[in-house]
């Protein structure tokens, strides 16, 4: 299999970095205790997908706010989450590593999320690990976000892969989903979700806690 491998793309919250809680609760003080949705941590976790704006408007409506205000509130919330998660900040297991390894072996390295620049930034250039990846596709790259196949398509185009050799990982369903669409296999981490909730896609090929899982030794 690894010889048929060309690329990795690699969502970035819950997938390099351990850090969906801190999205979750940021989230949920905004919502709730400023913008009064009257939401549940519960239902705060089920719209933690996709773009900013794109929550805003699943949880108020299309129209509620304008542009310019959702920009600012998600600009707000994600100065909030970077405070919170900073002395946190590290790779997920195993990763540093793979990332290592995966270079040695040429594969191409891409970031596919649904974050803003601003916070793929804060990532990249606080765990000084930007050299790795070839190309970055943000939240601003793309017209829709996940469970969308755009971003894991743009990825690939930007690497000059074709999709079918490119490797997705993963920790969401959503973006399994947005995988799939794009015709790419993928790795599903168990950073938010049980091993249940990736039960009903066919792509997926491992299904890891952390990259320190020996099965990832197929891919190259």
């Amino acid at each position: 299999m690894g010889r048929d491998i060309q690329a990795f793309l690699f969502d970035l919250n819950g997938t390099m970095i351990d850090d969906m809680q801190y999205h979750i609760h940021a989230w949920d003080h905004m919502l709730n205790r400023e913008l009064m949705a009257g939401m549940s941590l519960a239902q705060v976790k089920e719209q933690m997908y996709g773009k900013n704006s794109e929550l805003l408007e699943r949880v108020f409506g299309k129209d509620h706010f304008s542009q310019h205000e959702m920009d600012r509130l998600s600009l707000e919330k994600e100065k909030r989450y970077q405070t919170a998660f900073f002395p946190e900040l590290k790779l997920i297991n195993g990763l540093s590593v793979f990332l290592d390894q995966s270079q040695r072996h040429h594969k191409a390295m891409a970031i596919g999320s649904a974050a803003i620049p601003f916070n793929i930034d804060f990532v990249l250039d606080n765990l000084h690990i930007r050299q790795y990846f070839q190309a970055i596709v943000s939240a601003d790259d793309v017209t829709v976000s996940k469970p969308d196949p755009e971003t894991y398509l743009k990825a690939a185009q930007l690497l000059g892969r074709e999709p079918a050799r490119c490797i997705v990982f993963e920790d969401a369903p959503k973006g399994v989903e947005s995988a799939l669409r794009a015709g790419m296999s993928c790795v599903a981490l168990t950073t938010m979700h049980d091993r249940e909730d990736f039960a009903a896609y066919p792509n997926i090929l491992h299904i890891i806690a952390d990259y320190t899982d020996p099965a990832l030794q197929t891919l190259f």
